[in-house]
Order: C-alpha cells, then sequence, then structure tokens
C-alpha cells in the first residue's frame, strides 16, 4: 500500500489545469531522485485512465535494444496487446498512439534518459510521434519525468526539436517544513521540535527519505535503522544515485561534493581540489549538480543597487548528500560488520544541516516576517570579499527589501539554548558589512532549541524565529 500523499498542491493544480485545455499536452516533470516524480505524476492520473511505462537502470550491459523490448514488454502489459517488434521506437510510439486516439489519457515515460540515451534516434522519433499522432487526441497527456536533470535540459527542454511543444516544464523541489511534519502522523503533537530537525538533518524535505520514518522511535533510532545497518535504505544510496546520474564521471562529481560538505566555496577552491586549471569541463560539472538538485549556486548582490553581483558560492543543499560522506562514508566497512552504532559526533554538523532547511524554506520565513515576495530586491546567504576598505563578511541569509531595509538572518544550531554571545556575533557581522546609508538593518535569528531570556529581554532582534514556527508552516 502506497504511503498516503503528501504536499505537491500547486504541481497538482498545474497538471489538473491542462484538461481544461482544448489541446494535447506534452509535460515534464524534473528533479533530484526519490524526490517523488513518478509519484505525482500517478497522483494526478489516477482518476484518469493512465499508462506508465520506465526506462531499464542504466549499465554497461544495458543496450538500445533491451530498452525497446522492455518498452515492448510494458507496452503488451500496460495495453493488454500481442507483444510488439521492438526494432524500432518509431513503430513502437505509433503503436501506442493508435491505442490512445481518444478521451482523458495520461502517459507517463519515466525516467526518460534510461530509456533514450543510448540511441540517438529516439528523441526524434518521439517527437515525431508527438507532431503525427499523439497530439491528434486533444484530451491526453504526455508526461516525460527524470532523474537526469542535465540530460532534459539539453536533449528536450533546450532543443530545436521539441521548442514550443512543451506545456508545463515542472521542476520538483523538497517537500516544505510544514509538509515535512505531516510525515509524524498522529504523533506530531507529541514530538518534539527538535527531534524532527534531527531527522530532518539527515533526511531533507525528500518524500521517500520521510516515508521510511517510524514516528513512533526516536529520532536516534530512525537514523540508526535508515543510515547505520547495512541494510538500510540510506547506508548504499549515494553510490545508487552517482553511478545513475553520473556514470563514469561519478568519481568527478564525488570529489566536488567531499569538498562542498565542508562548507560553502568560491570556484576557484574546486579547481584547487580537483588540481585542475580553469576549465568549462568544471563549469559543467558545477552546472550539472545545480540542475540536479544536490548543489546551489548563491550570488551575491550590491546592497547599493540589489543587483547581483559576480561574485557567487557554491553549497551543497542536499542534507542526506552531506551526512552520508560526513559519517556514513567514512565508518562503511564498521558498519558492513554490524560493529557501529549511531556516532557520538555526528550532531556536530547539524549547524549546516540547519541553514539548509532553513534556506530551502525562505519562503516561510518571508511569510512570518511579515514581507511579500513584491517588496524583496534579493534574498541569499550573502558574503563580501575582504579588501582593504572593508573586512570579510558571511551572513547565513539576507533579505534586501525595495523599502531600503535588509533582513540579517542568523540561523543558529545549538544543541542548548542559545546565550547573548549571539549577539555579539550577530553585532559583529553588522559592523563588517559595507552598508550604503540609506539602508536599515533588522537582525532576525532562527534557532532550534530555544533561546535563554537574556537574549528575549535585550530587545536586540527585530525577530525570533523558532524551527517549530517552521514546522507549522504558513
Amino acid at each position: 500500500m502506497l504511503h498516503p500523499f503528501i504536499g505537491r498542491k500547486r504541481e497538482l493544480q498545474l497538471l489538473d489545469q491542462l484538461f481544461k485545455k482544448k489541446s494535447a499536452s506534452l509535460v515534464v516533470i524534473r528533479g533530484r531522485r526519490r524526490i517523488g516524480k513518478s509519484r505525482l505524476a500517478q497522483e494526478f492520473a489516477k482518476k484518469t485512465p493512465h499508462y506508465v511505462f520506465s526506462g531499464l537502470p542504466p549499465t554497461i550491459d544495458v543496450l538500445a535494444q533491451d530498452q525497446r523490448e522492455a518498452f515492448a514488454r510494458q507496452l503488451q502489459r500496460e495495453m493488454k496487446i500481442p507483444l510488439p517488434r521492438a526494432e524500432d521506437w518509431g513503430d513502437l510510439f505509433w503503436q501506442l498512439a493508435q491505442l490512445v486516439q481518444k478521451g482523458k489519457v495520461v502517459l507517463v515515460l519515466d525516467e526518460i534518459s534510461w530509456m533514450g540515451s543510448k540511441d540517438h534516434t529516439f528523441l526524434g522519433k518521439l517527437k515525431t510521434a508527438w507532431d503525427l499522432y499523439f497530439k491528434n487526441n486533444p484530451e491526453l497527456v504526455l508526461i516525460l519525468c527524470g532523474s537526469i536533470s542535465s540530460w532534459i535540459e539539453e536533449n528536450i527542454l533546450s532543443s530545436t526539436g521539441f521548442m514550443g511543444r512543451i506545456s508545463l516544464d515542472i521542476i520538483l523541489e523538497e517537500l516544505s517544513l510544514g509538509e515535512c511534519n505531516e510525515f509524524w502522523n498522529a504523533e506530531q503533537g507529541r514530538v518534539s521540535a527538535f527531534d524532527k530537525f534531527k531527522v530532518l538533518s539527515v533526511t531533507g524535505g525528500v518524500p521517500r527519505y520521510l516515508e521510511e520514518i517510524i514516528p513512533s522511535q526516536s529520532a536516534e533510532s530512525n537514523i540508526q535503522r535508515l543510515c547505520f545497518q547495512r541494510e538500510g535504505l540510506l547506508f548504499s544510496e549515494f553510490e545508487r544515485i552517482f553511478s545513475d546520474l553520473f556514470s563514469t564521471r561519478s568519481a568527478m562529481y564525488k570529489s566536488i561534493v567531499e569538498r562542498l560538505a565542508e562548507g560553502p566555496c568560491e570556484l576557484k577552491e574546486i579547481y584547487t581540489v580537483l588540481g585542475v586549471e580553469k576549465s568549462s569541463a568544471v563549469s559543467r560539472y558545477m552546472d550539472d549538480l545545480v540542475t540536479a538538485g544536490f548543489v546551489s549556486q548563491d550570488f551575491t548582490w550590491h546592497l547599493k543597487t540589489g543587483l547581483d553581483s559576480k561574485l557567487s558560492q557554491y553549497r551543497l543543499k542536499d542534507n542526506y548528500v552531506r551526512f552520508y560522506l560526513k559519517y556514513i562514508n567514512p565508518n562503511k566497512t564498521k558498519i558492513e560488520k554490524q560493529a557501529l552504532k549511531l556516532l557520538p559526533q555526528w550532531q556536530s554538523a547539524m549547524g549546516l544541516q540547519f541553514e539548509n532547511l532553513v534556506l530551502s524554506n525562505r519562503k516561510t520565513v518571508q511569510q512570518i516576517l511579515g514581507l511579500d515576495s513584491s517588496e524583496i530586491v534579493n534574498d541569499n546567504p550573502f558574503f563580501q570579499r575582504k579588501t582593504k576598505a572593508s573586512p570579510g563578511c558571511q551572513i547565513d541569509y539576507l533579505i534586501h527589501t525595495k523599502f531600503g531595509t535588509c533582513y540579517l538572518c542568523e540561523i543558529k544550531f545549538r544543541a542548548r539554548e542559545l546565550t547573548k554571545s549571539v549577539i555579539d556575533e550577530v553585532k559583529l557581522k553588522i559592523k563588517s558589512l559595507a552598508l550604503p546609508k540609506n539602508i536599515s538593518i533588522r537582525p532576525v535569528l532562527i534557532h532550534v532549541n530555544g533561546v535563554d531570556e537574556t537574549v528575549i529581554e535585550s530587545d536586540f532582534f527585530s525577530k525570533i524565529i523558532d524551527f517549530k514556527d517552521l514546522l507549522k508552516g504558513v
């Protein structure tokens, strides 16, 4: 039995609206592995006749002919027809199109890059089949799903062959914290925000990982079961992700994310880690990781104008990947021998994990602060390089409004209540900022484990946001 469907209300609304059109729709759904692409397509199509076809996982032994034969067998089972010949994608698409010429129907081609990457004729024949056959049914929705977003971007979205044919391009991000909270079911009100945070610091908002939570168990028990047992879903998930997505270049991508697991950095530091000169190939690797949803490129900006700077830092925004690299991978041998329990120092990286969760839910932060998106000039992690005129500065999250106010958000994780020392840290950051005279600064504290009464009484922060408020959603 499937886990109850959670979230994706906006995406479902966008998909539902397609049936109000008088023409067929070609849809792309992309995002990282386990983010719920196939599940979204199934949820959308559950009240409509629908057929799902999926490519075979890419391995050295899987050839283009194997993909066609697998599709033919799925076509036989789904449509209850004799087994079609699998010599040509054009023939297979034609046969499928003949069976869905009338009435509401949803077709899903899942893991589209697996299906077509080894046959250079695949996309051309899919495009031809769409133009000549599929789109003749005005009530048909054809959904192309894939985890390798860079392949989809290059071969479908940026392809002249599909130009003007895509009705909807959906990029699935992690679920919001309010939606993540629903995975604790009836235990929501009995489990502390800190206990939920410990789980989310490992899973992020990835629905497939959250489905594995046992709400009646503690965070430590859930993490032990998922990560520190060789049978656990998250023990070997990293290798599956990187071998599936990045194939023979997975070692290069792994080196990049290992550096980013230590904290954000500029592109020049990536070149140093890889031991290479500046090259377009490395920029392409970074673009692939960003497009796949594992890394974020955060641009800083000019406070005087609000316009983006050329300076940016790359940040590993995927909580699972960082947790794997920091704690699971270095201990794989011990885990395989069943000789390792949850590491006592595992909470040491939770500061960066906490920042990721907050930055992925910045819209909720803005709403708690009473800000409308139309008021915001720019918002991101902010940094300025050290110069003769001003010191270097790093802000966890800065919101720059068109009314000349900057909300400086300090995202702070501590295992215990925060003390007044946090005020001194923020004061130093404010002093280091090269602020134009017309800019006001309002400090905001975002925490997970409470603040000392002296912090509240100081009246220093314009707003103090508790993690439990983010879990409520807005």
